[in-house]
C-alpha cells in the first residue's frame, strides 16, 4: 500500500465538532434546570493582541451557552490589587473557571498570580499543582493546559496512534513544550524534548514518528528535518516576509513528506479556545452533577 503524504489535520473542523458536543451538553444541563458554566477572564492592560484573544473567548463562550465575565483592569493595577481580584472570584461558588490573560505587565509576577487561582478553577491548566500532577504517574491533573490538550485531541480525532511511537517535541516552554511532552508520555509515547541548545537538532527531529514544533522560529523546520511518514503538529504562530501568518514549520515543503500535518492558520490555534471551553464545562460538571 502506497504511503499518503500531506493529509491535513483540520483544526477548524475538529474544534467545531468539539464545540458542538460542548453546546449539546450545556443545553442538556440547562434543560435539567442546572445553571450554565461560568468563566471569568481577567485582563490587565491594553495589549491589542490580548484584547483580541479575550473577545474571541467571550464570543465562543456565548455561542456555546457559557456565562463569560470579563474583568478589564488598567495597566497600572498593582500586584496586590490583582491578587485580590483573583481571590474574590476563586471564592465564588458559581464561578467554574478563572483565566488570567498572559502576558501580564512587567511589574506583576506571573508565577505569584497563577498560584492564587483556586486549582479547581484553573481551566488554563497552569497552576503549579496541576502541572505537578501532570508530571506524576498515577495522578490526574484537574485540568490540562489548553494548547497541549488540543494537540492530543487532534491526534486522537485523526485516528493517529500515540502509544509506542517516538515523539519529539521541539520547544520547552511551560505553556506548550513541557506539558505536551508530559501528555504524550502519559499516552505511552517515547518522548524527546529538544530546544535551542540541543546539538544535532535536525537529526533528532528526523527520528520522530510524531513531531510537535513550538519553538517560535518562522519556518524553521524544513523537509529534510522530517522523517517520511511522520505526523507534524505545528504550534508556531509567526508572520512571514510577506506579512502572512505562518508556523514554525515550512508547510509547503514538509507536507511532501509528512503523513499528516497541521496548517497555520487553521490548525492548533482553533483548538486552544475549544479546549478552554471544554475545561470550563468539565469544572462545572464536577460541581453540578455530583
Amino acid at each position: 500500500m502506497l504511503q499518503e503524504f500531506g493529509k491535513i489535520i483540520d483544526g477548524k473542523e475538529i474544534s467545531t465538532q468539539v464545540k458542538q458536543s460542548i453546546k449539546d451538553e450545556i443545553d442538556s444541563m440547562k434543560a435539567k434546570g442546572l445553571r450554565a458554566p461560568c468563566l471569568v477572564v481577567i485582563l490587565v492592560g491594553d495589549r491589542k493582541d490580548s484584547h483580541t484573544y479575550v473577545r474571541n473567548k467571550k464570543k465562543t463562550a456565548s455561542d456555546l451557552g457559557i456565562n463569560s465575565i470579563d474583568v478589564l483592569l488598567p495597566e497600572q493595577t498593582t500586584q496586590q490589587e490583582l491578587i485580590d481580584v483573583v481571590k474574590s472570584y476563586s471564592n465564588k461558588d458559581d464561578v467554574d473557571g478563572i483565566l488570567v490573560q498572559l502576558p501580564l505587565p512587567s511589574h506583576i509576577n506571573e508565577e505569584i498570580i497563577l498560584t492564587q487561582i483556586d486549582e479547581s478553577k484553573d481551566v488554563d491548566g497552569f497552576h503549579p499543582v496541576n502541572i505537578g500532577k501532570l508530571a506524576m504517574r498515577g495522578r490526574k491533573a484537574d485540568f490540562e493546559p489548553c494548547t497541549p490538550k488540543g494537540c492530543i485531541e487532534m491526534l486522537d480525532r485523526s485516528g493517529i496512534e500515540i502509544s509506542g511511537k517516538k515523539a519529539v517535541v521541539l520547544g520547552r516552554s511551560n505553556i506548550v513544550g513541557l506539558p505536551v511532552s508530559m501528555l504524550l508520555l502519559s499516552r505511552d509515547a517515547t518522548v524527546t524534548i529538544c530546544h535551542s541548545k540541543t546539538p544535532n537538532l535536525k537529526e533528532k527531529c528526523r527520528e520522530a514518528d510524531i513531531l510537535v514544533v513550538a519553538i517560535g522560529k518562522t519556518k524553521l523546520v524544513k523537509k529534510d528535518w522530517v522523517k517520511e511518514g511522520a505526523v507534524v503538529i505545528d504550534v508556531g504562530m509567526n508572520t512571514d516576509e510577506n506579512g502572512k501568518l505562518c508556523g514554525d514549520v515550512d508547510f509547503d515543503q514538509v507536507k511532501e513528506v509528512a503523513s499528516y500535518i497541521t496548517p497555520v492558520p487553521g490548525g492548533v490555534g482553533p483548538m486552544t479556545i475549544a479546549m478552554l471551553m471544554k475545561n470550563t464545562l468539565e469544572s462545572a460538571k464536577k460541581k453540578l452533577l455530583k
